[in-house]
């Protein structure tokens, strides 16, 4: 026996207990992972955002709230010390745990405040009044719901405004045994709330141990969720159910069989798509990329066979979900599962069409906004069946880009799916993909032809894209604004000397803007429906109500927009210096 053994048994001999502890775990490899800890420490800061906004809040409405909130931020740095400081992995994960708690503590605070809702969550409110009376849903107008700020209104290009439920509808159903006990739009508020809290304990449950403090961020951490599912969005439901799907998707069918967990998750995706339409973006992709690693697999024939399971069960639990509503008028139904891609809704977000609604005059083109987005997502689709090798990983952020280019870009249509994103890093790796199946194309090898290939699919989309923001705009206006009030100066009126300078006859709506968004639509009191091809029209358009606040600050600029909705096309002009004094 050697002296150095000797000497170490000697030491462990006559060291405490705790410290032979210590060092039994460093030995056997339970001390944590670093990353581990930043992960842990990351999810624990993000709790504090929008917290303090919550707790004043509260102190001003309901204190007992406010005491939780502030219990809840001795937790919060309880659990940042010991995210940096315990010593086993299993501690570590007791640690991610508490921090979980923590959120869905605040979150359930954040509810209490606030769950109003906004026009969707009144909208699916009213659905599940509507499901309880056994009234129609869809191709309902519902007008009486949008006369308060915080239910906004969707204007449409036509000079309208969206006005009925255009939502598939899963969580109208959810929400009708709420709405029956609250009888308010709490029944669909608690309805998102309580899918992304589930949502995210499954997400936590799901994600290898070191990922799971990630989860706890970007579901309820990070603030912008928890927002959203307060509103009511149906798409917090879909993305719940998205949640299983998407973990470790390319399991599904492994060795040919379906079996119990991928039942499951096609029984989960298709309520998904029976609860908003953004779950139908995904689909698409994510039969591509199953099929390519079925079929690398197991040859054609057999991952043919197995997709058409899981496609038919996805199929059958979205048809059984909308099969009362389709019974009850198959045209409004289907219209209403339809709207928001065909309603034409007024220009808003910040994608690429910001540049014909905010930087210039606008553009007597904007249905190729439309063109574009519809044109990127083939091509990216036809990327992904060309090259799912290098872009499976990415699957779940693909289908978002496409909402870049289109007329309606907001950011939530990318924010609401974000955990999906993290779902894919953390158990979809790249060595999923080794082996799948890509379709063989005669000289489509070396990177610099790949990279040809992927441009040629793109350049489409970029090119109608650009012919939308370069496009000049359809009218060219002359304001004359009549202006009461020197202290506080306010709008009565404008005329507008509008020329047609395309060969269309346009039929104009008018608004103002003053930022991001427009106002409702201001009233035309003298002038043509129609202005013709390469003609001139004077118009006199009254704000709502009669009077339009000019903006106080010489930072802000007010401009008066023109739209129309077939073709689409936007004009803008400026206010500011268009005034005449009354």
């Amino acid at each position: 026996m050697s002296t150095q053994t000797v000497d170490t048994r000697v030491r462990q001999r006559d060291a405490p207990p705790s410290a032979i502890t210590r060092q039994r775990t460093t030995d056997s490899g339970d001390t944590p992972q670093q990353w581990h800890r930043g992960m842990t420490l990351i999810a624990t800061i993000s709790l504090f955002i929008g917290t303090r906004a919550t707790w004043t809040k509260a102190m001003l409405i309901h204190p007992p709230v406010a005491g939780v909130i502030s219990v809840c931020y001795a937790g919060i740095l309880v659990c940042g010390v010991l995210a940096l400081s315990v010593r086993s992995r299993r501690a570590l994960v007791r640690v991610d745990a508490a921090v979980l708690v923590l959120a869905v503590a605040l979150v359930v605070c954040g509810y209490w405040l606030d769950h109003a809702g906004t026009d969707e969550g009144v909208l699916t409110a009213q659905a599940a009044s509507e499901i309880l009376h056994g009234r129609p849903v869809y191709g309902q107008p519902w007008p009486w719901l949008f006369g308060t700020p915080k239910s906004g209104l969707t204007k449409t290009m036509s000079g309208g405004a969206d006005l009925t439920y255009g939502y598939p509808p899963l969580t109208a159903l959810l929400a009708a045994p709420v709405h029956a006990v609250l009888h308010s739009t709490a029944a669909a508020t608690v309805v998102t709330t309580g899918a992304l809290i589930a949502g995210s304990v499954a997400l936590w449950l799901l994600l290898p141990v070191p990922w799971r403090s990630a989860a706890t961020a970007v579901c309820l951490g990070f603030g912008f969720l928890p927002t959203y599912a307060r509103s009511g969005y149906p798409a917090i439901v879909a993305l719940a159910l998205l949640v299983p799907v998407v973990v470790r998707w390319p399991a599904t069918g492994a060795d040919g069989r379906l079996g119990r967990n991928g039942v499951l998750r096609a029984v989960c995706l298709g309520a998904a798509c029976a609860a908003q339409q953004l779950a139908w973006f995904l689909l698409p992709f994510l039969l591509i990329g199953l099929y390519a690693v079925r079929r690398g697999e197991l040859g054609a024939r057999p991952a043919t066979a197995l997709l058409a399971r899981f496609t038919g069960i996805a199929a059958l639990t979205w048809a059984a979900i909308n099969a009362y509503f389709a019974a009850q008028s198959f045209s409004t139904w289907w219209e209403g599962l339809l709207l928001p891609l065909t309603q034409k809704a007024i220009l808003h977000g910040q994608g690429l069409m910001g540049i014909s609604y905010y930087f210039t005059d606008g553009s007597s083109r904007l249905d190729y906004y439309s063109y574009a987005s519809l044109l990127l997502l083939a091509g990216l689709l036809t990327a992904t069946l060309l090259f799912v090798r290098r872009l499976g990983p990415a699957l779940t952020v693909l289908p978002w880009l496409a909402f870049f280019l289109a007329t309606r870009s907001q950011d939530g249509y990318y924010l609401m799916m974000t955990p999906l994103w993290l779902a894919a890093a953390a158990t979809v790796p790249a060595s999923s993909f080794a082996s799948a199946w890509e379709p063989r194309i005669p000289r489509l090898t070396g990177r610099l032809t790949r990279t040809a290939v992927v441009a040629a699919l793109l350049t489409p989309a970029l090119l109608c894209a650009g012919i939308a923001a370069a496009s000049p705009p359809p009218l060219d206006m002359t304001l004359t604004a009549h202006v009461t009030g020197r202290a506080r100066p306010v709008i009565t009126s404008v005329t507008v000397r509008a020329v047609n300078t395309t060969d269309t006859a346009l039929t104009p709506h008018f608004a103002s803007r003053v930022g991001h968004s427009a106002s409702n639509w201001w009233t035309i009191t003298a002038g043509p429906t129609t202005v013709a091809p390469h003609s001139t029209a004077v118009y006199v358009v009254r704000p709502q109500g009669g009077r339009r606040a000019l903006p106080t600050s010489p930072a802000q600029h007010m401009y008066l927009i023109a739209v129309t909705g077939t073709p689409m096309t936007i004009t803008t002009a400026s206010l500011g210096n268009a005034t005449d004094p009354d």
